[in-house]
Protein backbone atom coordinates (compact mmCIF):
# COMPACT_ATOMS: atom_id res chain seq x y z
CA UNK A 1 0.00 0.00 0.00
CA UNK A 2 1.29 3.46 -0.94
CA UNK A 3 0.59 6.12 1.69
CA UNK A 4 0.18 9.85 1.00
CA UNK A 5 3.05 12.04 2.18
CA UNK A 6 3.04 13.14 5.76
CA UNK A 7 2.16 16.80 6.27
CA UNK A 8 4.14 19.28 8.36
CA UNK A 9 2.19 22.39 9.34
CA UNK A 10 4.19 25.58 9.93
CA UNK A 11 3.21 29.07 11.15
CA UNK A 12 3.28 32.23 9.03
CA UNK A 13 6.62 33.54 10.30
CA UNK A 14 9.53 31.10 10.35
CA UNK A 15 12.65 31.24 12.47
CA UNK A 16 15.99 30.20 11.01
CA UNK A 17 15.60 26.85 12.76
CA UNK A 18 12.11 26.36 11.33
CA UNK A 19 13.43 27.08 7.85
CA UNK A 20 16.09 24.41 8.38
CA UNK A 21 13.47 21.88 9.45
CA UNK A 22 11.24 22.86 6.52
CA UNK A 23 14.08 22.21 4.06
CA UNK A 24 14.83 18.90 5.77
CA UNK A 25 11.18 17.84 5.66
CA UNK A 26 10.91 18.69 1.96
CA UNK A 27 14.05 16.71 1.19
CA UNK A 28 12.54 13.73 2.99
CA UNK A 29 9.32 13.93 1.00
CA UNK A 30 6.94 15.54 3.47
CA UNK A 31 4.36 18.03 2.25
CA UNK A 32 4.75 21.47 3.84
CA UNK A 33 1.68 23.55 4.66
CA UNK A 34 2.28 27.13 5.83
CA UNK A 35 -0.48 29.37 7.14
CA UNK A 36 -0.78 32.87 5.74
CA UNK A 37 -0.34 35.78 8.14
CA UNK A 38 -4.11 36.19 8.54
CA UNK A 39 -4.81 32.57 9.42
CA UNK A 40 -4.15 32.56 13.16
CA UNK A 41 -5.75 35.88 14.17
CA UNK A 42 -8.94 35.10 12.26
CA UNK A 43 -9.13 31.46 13.31
CA UNK A 44 -9.91 28.22 11.54
CA UNK A 45 -12.41 28.54 8.73
CA UNK A 46 -11.22 32.05 7.85
CA UNK A 47 -9.72 33.01 4.47
CA UNK A 48 -6.29 32.09 5.82
CA UNK A 49 -7.00 28.38 6.02
CA UNK A 50 -7.78 26.88 2.61
CA UNK A 51 -5.70 25.13 0.01
CA UNK A 52 -5.34 22.18 2.36
CA UNK A 53 -4.48 18.95 0.47
CA UNK A 54 -7.70 17.37 -0.76
CA UNK A 55 -8.92 14.68 1.60
CA UNK A 56 -6.68 15.68 4.48
CA UNK A 57 -7.83 16.89 7.84
CA UNK A 58 -10.97 16.37 9.87
CA UNK A 59 -14.42 17.94 9.87
CA UNK A 60 -14.20 21.56 10.91
CA UNK A 61 -10.46 21.67 10.11
CA UNK A 62 -8.59 23.42 7.30
CA UNK A 63 -9.68 20.54 5.06
CA UNK A 64 -13.12 22.19 5.02
CA UNK A 65 -12.00 25.81 5.12
CA UNK A 66 -11.81 28.51 2.47
CA UNK A 67 -8.73 30.69 2.01
CA UNK A 68 -5.03 30.63 1.22
CA UNK A 69 -2.28 28.23 2.30
CA UNK A 70 1.19 27.93 0.90
CA UNK A 71 1.59 24.22 0.16
CA UNK A 72 4.81 22.64 -0.97
CA UNK A 73 5.70 19.02 -1.42
CA UNK A 74 8.06 16.54 -2.99
CA UNK A 75 7.38 13.68 -5.33
CA UNK A 76 8.28 10.83 -3.01
CA UNK A 77 6.60 10.42 0.36
CA UNK A 78 8.27 9.45 3.60
CA UNK A 79 5.83 7.51 5.73
CA UNK A 80 5.80 5.27 8.76
CA UNK A 81 2.31 4.02 7.99
CA UNK A 82 -0.97 5.65 6.99
CA UNK A 83 -3.06 7.29 9.68
CA UNK A 84 -6.77 7.95 9.66
CA UNK A 85 -9.41 7.27 7.03
CA UNK A 86 -7.82 9.69 4.57
CA UNK A 87 -4.31 8.28 5.10
CA UNK A 88 -2.63 11.60 5.89
CA UNK A 89 -0.49 11.89 9.03
CA UNK A 90 -0.39 15.56 10.06
CA UNK A 91 2.40 17.02 12.21
CA UNK A 92 3.26 20.49 13.45
CA UNK A 93 6.26 22.67 14.30
CA UNK A 94 5.32 26.03 15.82
CA UNK A 95 5.11 28.12 18.96
CA UNK A 96 2.45 27.45 21.60
CA UNK A 97 0.04 30.22 20.53
CA UNK A 98 -0.22 28.87 16.98
CA UNK A 99 -0.16 25.23 18.09
CA UNK A 100 -2.97 25.66 20.62
CA UNK A 101 -5.26 26.96 17.86
CA UNK A 102 -4.31 24.54 15.11
CA UNK A 103 -3.48 21.20 16.75
CA UNK A 104 -6.94 20.33 18.18
CA UNK A 105 -8.66 20.96 14.84
CA UNK A 106 -6.18 18.73 13.00
CA UNK A 107 -6.20 15.90 15.51
CA UNK A 108 -2.58 16.56 16.52
CA UNK A 109 -1.46 15.56 20.01
CA UNK A 110 1.17 17.94 21.43
CA UNK A 111 3.56 16.25 23.84
CA UNK A 112 5.21 18.17 26.67
CA UNK A 113 6.77 17.55 30.06
CA UNK A 114 4.62 17.90 33.19
CA UNK A 115 4.58 21.46 34.52
CA UNK A 116 6.42 20.43 37.69
CA UNK A 117 8.88 18.04 36.03
CA UNK A 118 11.94 20.21 36.64
CA UNK A 119 10.95 20.83 40.25
CA UNK A 120 10.63 17.09 40.91
CA UNK A 121 14.10 16.20 39.68
CA UNK A 122 16.66 15.22 42.32
CA UNK A 123 19.01 18.03 43.27
CA UNK A 124 21.91 15.98 41.88
CA UNK A 125 20.48 16.69 38.41
CA UNK A 126 19.61 20.37 38.93
CA UNK A 127 22.30 21.63 41.35
CA UNK A 128 19.80 24.21 42.66
CA UNK A 129 16.50 24.52 44.49
CA UNK A 130 13.53 24.60 42.07
CA UNK A 131 9.91 24.87 43.08
CA UNK A 132 6.64 24.88 41.16
CA UNK A 133 4.10 27.34 42.56
CA UNK A 134 1.42 29.74 41.45
CA UNK A 135 2.55 33.20 40.47
CA UNK A 136 0.28 34.44 43.27
CA UNK A 137 2.54 32.62 45.73
CA UNK A 138 5.66 33.86 43.92
CA UNK A 139 4.58 37.47 44.55
CA UNK A 140 5.65 36.88 48.16
CA UNK A 141 9.28 36.21 47.21
CA UNK A 142 11.69 38.56 49.01
CA UNK A 143 14.89 37.44 47.31
CA UNK A 144 16.30 37.26 43.78
CA UNK A 145 15.05 34.21 41.88
CA UNK A 146 14.91 32.91 38.34
CA UNK A 147 11.24 32.59 37.35
CA UNK A 148 9.76 31.13 34.17
CA UNK A 149 6.69 29.45 32.75
CA UNK A 150 7.00 25.65 32.72
CA UNK A 151 6.04 25.03 29.08
CA UNK A 152 5.71 28.32 27.22
CA UNK A 153 6.93 31.92 27.27
CA UNK A 154 3.91 33.59 28.89
CA UNK A 155 6.04 34.64 31.86
CA UNK A 156 9.39 36.06 30.69
CA UNK A 157 12.23 33.78 31.87
CA UNK A 158 14.31 36.22 33.91
CA UNK A 159 16.06 36.77 37.22
CA UNK A 160 13.62 38.89 39.24
CA UNK A 161 14.92 40.94 42.20
CA UNK A 162 11.87 39.82 44.19
CA UNK A 163 8.24 38.84 43.70
CA UNK A 164 7.09 42.42 43.30
CA UNK A 165 8.89 42.59 39.94
CA UNK A 166 6.81 39.79 38.40
CA UNK A 167 3.94 40.55 35.98
CA UNK A 168 1.01 41.65 38.14
CA UNK A 169 -2.47 40.15 38.58
CA UNK A 170 -3.81 42.64 36.05
CA UNK A 171 -1.69 40.86 33.39
CA UNK A 172 -1.52 37.26 34.64
CA UNK A 173 -4.02 34.98 36.38
CA UNK A 174 -2.66 34.55 39.95
CA UNK A 175 -3.31 30.79 39.62
CA UNK A 176 -0.78 30.51 36.76
CA UNK A 177 1.93 27.98 37.61
CA UNK A 178 5.55 29.14 37.43
CA UNK A 179 8.91 27.57 38.18
CA UNK A 180 10.98 29.43 40.76
CA UNK A 181 14.64 28.50 41.11
CA UNK A 182 17.91 29.64 42.63
CA UNK A 183 20.00 31.70 40.25
CA UNK A 184 22.61 29.56 38.46
CA UNK A 185 24.99 30.75 35.76
CA UNK A 186 26.07 28.34 33.04
CA UNK A 187 29.38 28.48 31.22
CA UNK A 188 28.09 26.39 28.31
CA UNK A 189 24.64 25.09 27.34
CA UNK A 190 23.49 22.22 25.13
CA UNK A 191 20.16 21.17 23.65
CA UNK A 192 19.36 17.45 23.70
CA UNK A 193 16.61 16.05 21.48
CA UNK A 194 15.38 12.94 23.27
CA UNK A 195 13.51 10.19 21.45
CA UNK A 196 12.46 6.80 22.79
CA UNK A 197 14.65 7.01 25.86
CA UNK A 198 17.85 8.02 24.07
CA UNK A 199 19.70 11.20 23.13
CA UNK A 200 18.71 11.30 19.46
CA UNK A 201 20.34 14.61 18.49
CA UNK A 202 22.28 17.30 20.30
CA UNK A 203 24.28 20.49 19.89
CA UNK A 204 25.68 23.45 21.77
CA UNK A 205 23.62 26.64 21.64
CA UNK A 206 25.19 29.02 24.18
CA UNK A 207 28.43 29.94 25.91
CA UNK A 208 28.67 32.41 28.78
CA UNK A 209 25.04 33.36 28.21
CA UNK A 210 25.49 34.25 24.54
CA UNK A 211 24.39 32.36 21.45
CA UNK A 212 27.25 30.15 20.29
CA UNK A 213 26.53 27.11 18.16
CA UNK A 214 28.72 24.05 18.16
CA UNK A 215 28.85 20.26 18.21
CA UNK A 216 27.67 18.23 21.19
CA UNK A 217 30.12 17.65 24.02
CA UNK A 218 30.80 14.09 25.14
CA UNK A 219 30.19 15.03 28.77
CA UNK A 220 26.89 16.68 27.84
CA UNK A 221 25.77 13.50 26.08
CA UNK A 222 26.83 11.39 29.08
CA UNK A 223 24.90 13.67 31.43
CA UNK A 224 21.87 13.41 29.16
CA UNK A 225 22.01 9.64 29.48
CA UNK A 226 22.18 10.04 33.27
CA UNK A 227 19.06 12.21 33.19
CA UNK A 228 17.23 9.61 31.11
CA UNK A 229 18.30 6.82 33.44
CA UNK A 230 17.00 8.72 36.45
CA UNK A 231 13.92 10.42 35.04
CA UNK A 232 13.28 9.18 31.51
CA UNK A 233 10.01 7.48 32.48
CA UNK A 234 8.65 10.84 33.65
CA UNK A 235 9.00 12.32 30.15
CA UNK A 236 7.13 11.74 26.88
CA UNK A 237 8.83 9.69 24.18
CA UNK A 238 9.86 12.86 22.33
CA UNK A 239 11.05 15.97 24.16
CA UNK A 240 13.87 18.50 24.27
CA UNK A 241 15.96 18.91 27.41
CA UNK A 242 18.54 21.68 27.81
CA UNK A 243 21.55 20.98 30.01
CA UNK A 244 24.54 23.04 31.03
CA UNK A 245 27.85 23.14 32.89
CA UNK A 246 28.76 25.89 35.31
CA UNK A 247 32.21 27.37 35.94
CA UNK A 248 32.82 24.80 38.67
CA UNK A 249 32.29 21.92 36.25
CA UNK A 250 28.89 20.90 37.64
CA UNK A 251 26.34 19.58 35.13
CA UNK A 252 22.68 20.45 35.57
CA UNK A 253 19.35 20.26 33.77
CA UNK A 254 18.33 23.76 32.68
CA UNK A 255 14.80 23.02 31.48
CA UNK A 256 12.59 20.77 29.38
CA UNK A 257 10.92 22.12 26.24
CA UNK A 258 8.34 20.75 23.85
CA UNK A 259 10.20 19.48 20.79
CA UNK A 260 7.48 20.81 18.47
CA UNK A 261 8.20 24.36 19.66
CA UNK A 262 12.00 24.14 19.98
CA UNK A 263 14.76 25.24 17.65
CA UNK A 264 17.26 22.67 16.46
CA UNK A 265 20.25 25.03 16.59
CA UNK A 266 23.33 23.01 15.55
CA UNK A 267 21.81 19.54 16.00
CA UNK A 268 21.49 17.14 13.07
CA UNK A 269 18.30 18.47 11.42
CA UNK A 270 17.17 15.03 10.23
CA UNK A 271 17.29 13.63 13.73
CA UNK A 272 15.80 16.79 15.24
CA UNK A 273 12.93 16.56 12.75
CA UNK A 274 12.26 12.97 13.77
CA UNK A 275 11.84 14.17 17.36
CA UNK A 276 9.47 16.94 16.25
CA UNK A 277 7.32 14.56 14.21
CA UNK A 278 6.83 12.28 17.20
CA UNK A 279 6.21 15.19 19.58
CA UNK A 280 3.38 16.62 17.46
CA UNK A 281 1.63 13.95 15.42
CA UNK A 282 -1.73 12.21 15.05
CA UNK A 283 -3.52 11.68 18.34
CA UNK A 284 -4.70 8.33 16.97
CA UNK A 285 -1.08 7.13 16.87
CA UNK A 286 -0.27 7.93 20.52
CA UNK A 287 1.33 5.21 22.59
CA UNK A 288 -0.22 4.40 25.99
CA UNK A 289 2.83 6.01 27.65
CA UNK A 290 2.50 9.28 25.75
CA UNK A 291 -1.18 9.79 26.48
CA UNK A 292 -0.26 11.15 29.92
CA UNK A 293 1.88 13.93 28.37
CA UNK A 294 -0.56 15.57 25.93
CA UNK A 295 -0.77 19.34 26.35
Amino acid sequence: MTCPPRILVLPPRLTASARTLRATALRRGLRIVEATASAVPEGLGSPGWAGWPEGAGQAGSPGDARGTWDTRGAGSAESTGCTGSDGHAVHLHAGPSFADVVAPALGIALLEAPADWLARLPRALTQRDIRAMTIGEAYRLRRPAFVKSPNDKSIPALVYADGSRLPGPDAVDPATVVLVSDVMTFAVEYRLHLLDGAVHAAGQYAEAGRLRLGPPDGDALAFGRDVLAAAGKTLPSAIVVDVGRDDEGRWAVIEANAAWASGCYSADPDRALETVLRAAGPATALSPHDRAFVR
